[in-house]
């Protein structure tokens, strides 16, 4: 079992060195683009559900 364990952690540490990390400016611009995206599609669906809510009302 401890094997098992040690041998996980090993290739872990392994597959870590082979992952290519942002730089930081990077970072920055992919996490504007995420909240800016995020803030977008949430007044899209505040007016979407603010329209049809109001067509449902004038149906009924």
């Amino acid at each position: 079992m401890y094997k098992k364990i040690k041998k996980f952690l090993e290739d872990v540490v392994f597959e870590m060195k082979k992952v290519s990390w942002p730089s930081w400016e990077e970072l920055k611009s992919s996490t504007t683009v995420v909240i800016s995206l995020s803030i977008l599609l949430t007044i899209f669906l505040f007016l979407a559900d603010t329209i049809f809510s109001k067509l449902i009302n004038l149906i009924l």
